[in-house]
């Protein structure tokens, strides 16, 4: 929950700055500015086809000249006013001669701001703003069944001189309209200043989150708290909470009668066959450690090597456990950062580590921690935590959540994922990196004429064919009905378009399950575009495939 408003949140507010730089870029607006002459009724249409066509139904519109006089606000009539001395955002853009957005406090409402300075050749004429809300945001969490409610900090109310929503708990002011009646009373019952931490509470049959807004400064300006009925939560996300945090429960109970059991020996050494039952009846890995090599194990030990009978067999042919440790980010590998892998450990058993080893082929994940058993010698205590169930359930919770169910091929988040990555990639090696957006000519008639049964299996056939036509490096995606985008690595636009017309042709061809034809859209990556206007620009030569015929590549 944390995440996924922290993320529309972030979504919203590049919106906000595109629908900005969309009217800042309108052919005649700084000639409007400078001639004091905003069309008023322009806008009126604009932000009535924003409320009708997208999700955002409460966007406001303000236009000031190169004073910083307001020209024209669409929410009030009033204008000629100068902020000059009471916005100092508005201030650091025509200084800084940038865009700048955030979440911030006006006299009406805290909202997510866009501000984009205007310029005729090097000379500043004026500002546009566009101001968007929380309701949006809060619509869509509704659909997770998860109810929102948005305040401010109670600071800022003196700031609020006409409060937009008029609702308030006490003295905060209460930012989203559609914040239930019932979420609201609960805060005021409760004490809503219990409820301002990134932590979570679950309480009265639900989970409550709560996500700090903050300004451009940084600085704390609100509060995102969300309620979710547990009733809710789907089993496969209860299921893998209790896991988890019965399993860490049942690790850190092990660990400590592990390293009880193995400090009883130190301290009484006479008693070995004693300490020995005792770690042998441990269900984890124990492995005495010195500087130098292994001194003893216990059974289950052998469990997992067991290619060996004895230790000594075992320390024939491997000097350390450390020579199976799988190295990959994120686990424990046999030097870290130049310190030995036992010296890690014990200088950092506070914090949680796990280990990937691979043990004859086959792959194990552990939890792994050291203990120092004697101040007088170098006698370790090592422990692992056999948690491979536990990780393969995880990576397959992480498979499935970017996974398209019906054709097997990443989905929607999964693309966006990885395009973020590859640009990365692309920034850094400065390597060609080009998109391909694709879908299926007339498959709503494909769907009403042979019906969906039909329809998903033509997605699935030809989603195989085409994924064994591309190469191991692209990532193919579906990201809609019947919408599909490939990301092509180390592929010039030149390069993406020879290899969408092979696509084309092939399916073409193929006449599986029914015949059909498909249209794509191709362009290459330019050095600093945002995910955003790449993706605009793919979809814009897609729309102009299927204006130009279908059963085309259009390269945009």
């Amino acid at each position: 929950m944390h995440e996924k408003v922290a993320g529309m949140i972030l979504q919203k507010q590049k919106a906000t700055v595109a629908m900005a730089l969309s009217i800042a870029n309108e052919r005649y607006l700084a000639e409007d500015i400078k001639n004091k002459n905003i069309r008023q009724d322009y806008y009126k249409s604009l932000i009535a086809k924003y409320k009708e066509n997208t999700l955002y139904k409460n966007i406001w519109i303000q236009i000031f000249d190169e004073n910083i006089t307001s020209l024209y606000r669409s929410w009030s009539p009033k204008k000629g006013d100068n902020l000059k001395n009471i916005r100092q955002d508005l201030v650091n853009v025509v200084i800084n001669e940038e865009v700048a957005y955030s979440v911030s406090v006006g006299k009406f409402d805290l909202s997510i701001k866009a501000i984009v300075p205007l310029f005729i050749g090097k000379e500043f004429v004026g500002i546009v703003e566009v101001i968007s809300h929380f309701n949006s945001i809060s619509k869509e969490l509704k659909k997770s069944n998860i109810d929102s409610v948005v305040v401010l900090k109670k600071e800022f109310k003196k700031q609020l001189e006409q409060p937009f929503t008029k609702l308030f708990i006490d003295d905060y002011y209460v930012a989203n309209f559609d914040a239930p009646r019932a979420a609201r009373d609960y805060l005021k019952h409760n004490g809503i200043e219990k409820y301002f931490n990134d932590s979570y509470k679950i309480e009265n049959g639900q989970i409550i989150v709560s996500y700090e807004l903050k300004n451009k400064n940084e600085k704390p300006v609100g509060y995102y708290i969300m309620f979710k009925k547990i009733d809710s939560i789907s089993n496969m996300d209860l299921d893998f909470f209790m896991f988890k945090w019965l399993t860490l429960g049942i690790i850190v109970i092990m660990g400590i009668a592990i390293v009880v059991s193995t400090m009883l020996f130190f301290a009484n050494r006479r008693q070995k066959k004693y300490y020995q039952n005792i770690i042998d009846s441990a269900t984890n890995i124990v492995i005495i450690n010195n500087r130098k090599s292994i001194v003893d194990v216990n059974e289950i030990f052998f469990k997992y090597f067991d290619r060996y009978k004895t230790l000594e067999e075992f320390k024939k042919e491997n000097g350390c456990i450390c020579n199976f440790f799988v190295k990959e980010d994120g686990y424990l590998q046999k030097d870290m950062n130049g310190i030995g892998w036992v010296d890690y450990l014990i200088q950092n058993n506070s914090l949680s580590h796990k280990v990937k080893i691979n043990i004859f082929n086959k792959l194990y994940y552990f939890f792994i921690s050291a203990y120092n058993l004697s101040n007088e010698e170098d006698y370790y205590s090592i422990v692992l935590t056999d948690i491979t169930e536990q990780e393969n359930y995880k990576k397959e919770l992480e498979h499935l959540s970017v996974t398209d169910a019906l054709t097997g091929i990443g989905n929607r988040r999964y693309f966006h994922n990885k395009i973020e990555e590859e640009i990365r990639r692309a920034k850094r090696y400065q390597h060609p990196l080009s998109l391909v957006m694709f879908d299926i000519d007339f498959f709503k008639e494909v769907n009403d004429k042979h019906g969906h049964g039909v329809g998903d299996e033509v997605l699935i056939e030809y989603a195989k064919l085409i994924h064994s036509l591309l190469r191991d490096a692209d990532v193919f995606c579906r990201i809609g009905g019947e919408e599909f985008m490939i990301i092509l690595p180390h592929a010039s636009v030149d390069e993406a378009r020879q290899i969408a017309e092979k696509l084309r042709i092939k399916v073409e061809e193929c006449r599986k399950v029914i015949p059909i034809t498909i249209s794509f859209g191709v362009v290459e990556y330019i050095p600093g575009e945002e995910i955003e206007f790449i993706y605009k620009r793919v979809d814009d030569a897609l729309y102009k495939a299927k204006a130009s015929g279908r059963n085309t590549v259009v390269v945009g």
